[in-house]
């Protein structure tokens, strides 16, 4: 218990520092980069849209959740799918905070590795999305009643005392409180798996290989992770002897398939998007994750 304990102390430490710089630029990105200004650049043609989507998505800070919202507004707005699929790989699957995670844990190659990878995915699913017949849903912009200004996500343009404030506010309460338990659930499961031997020798006996990126793949599908907690967690399954390639998969595919992200995808897009969708991020991160063991 008290190695435990040790291990979870070493991983807080280790994290805490990386995540405050991550938190608060991730309040400034918030603040400034307002969802109107992104929704412009979607509802061109081409791969200028899927890519910009797919750039904002990895640095934007929220999770899978916090994404779909936004998701169906661009959607709502005339959107193609193709932007729509591209942002929802990109925004859960790494982010400002997880990179530098990522950096502080598994190293610069790793993450640069990943991030990369993520943009990858982001342009080829978004590519291959706006092959589908698709008719992009349209909605009235928002207009003050009173002073018939367009407003900004729902408000007027806020003074910079408000901004500051503001991003304070997000950076060192909403997002502690959106993902901090997601966060110290992830840090104590890589205490334990770093703690507990009979957990370390099951790792190094089974996942070393292939085995580990069915592993990946099954847990993936089925456990949601945030991309920032489930970092330490997959540093320990790789320092126990995890094959580095399947941790890349699991980094990858655990925050891009939560249930909320395929129920959306479901209901609004229908089953053909949404096996496309699975079946797509599936192949790719196997086979991003299968390169890296490679050159790893």
């Amino acid at each position: 218990m008290l190695y435990f304990l040790y291990k979870l102390q070493h991983y807080f430490l280790e994290v805490a520092p990386v995540l405050m710089v991550g938190f608060l630029l991730s309040g400034i990105i918030q603040e400034f980069i307002s969802i109107k200004w992104v929704q412009k650049h979607l509802g061109k043609k081409g791969i200028l849209p899927i890519l910009s989507s797919t750039l904002i998505g990895t640095i934007l800070p929220v999770c899978c959740w916090g994404s779909l919202p936004i998701a169906l507004t661009f959607y709502k707005k005339g959107s193609r799918l193709g932007p729509i699929l591209s942002f929802l790989v990109a925004t859960p699957a790494t982010s400002i905070s997880a990179l530098f995670v990522s950096y502080r844990l598994l190293g610069p190659k790793f993450t640069v590795y990943i991030f990369f990878s993520v943009v990858v995915m982001g342009l080829i699913i978004g590519f291959l999305g706006n092959l589908f017949k698709f008719k992009p849903k349209k909605i009235s912009q928002q207009v003050c009643p009173h002073c018939n200004e367009e407003l900004i996500e729902g408000q007027h343009k806020k003074k910079s005392f408000e901004r500051i404030k503001s991003i304070l506010k997000f950076a060192f309460y909403d997002m502690p409180k959106e993902i901090g338990l997601e966060i110290l659930i992830g840090l104590a499961l890589a205490a334990m798996v770093a703690t507990f031997i009979p957990v370390g020798r099951f790792i190094s006996s089974y996942f070393s290989g292939s085995l580990a990126y069915l592993f990946s793949i099954f847990f993936g599908l089925i456990m949601y992770f945030c991309s920032t907690a489930s970092v330490p967690l997959v540093d320990a399954f790789i320092n126990q002897g995890m094959n580095v390639g399947a941790g890349l998969v699991l980094l990858i595919l655990g925050p891009v398939t939560s249930y909320g992200t395929i129920l959306v995808l479901r209901k609004e897009f229908g089953y053909k998007v949404l096996l496309f969708y699975i079946i797509s991020i599936c192949t790719l991160s196997l086979t991003l994750g299968y390169l890296y063991q490679i050159i790893h």
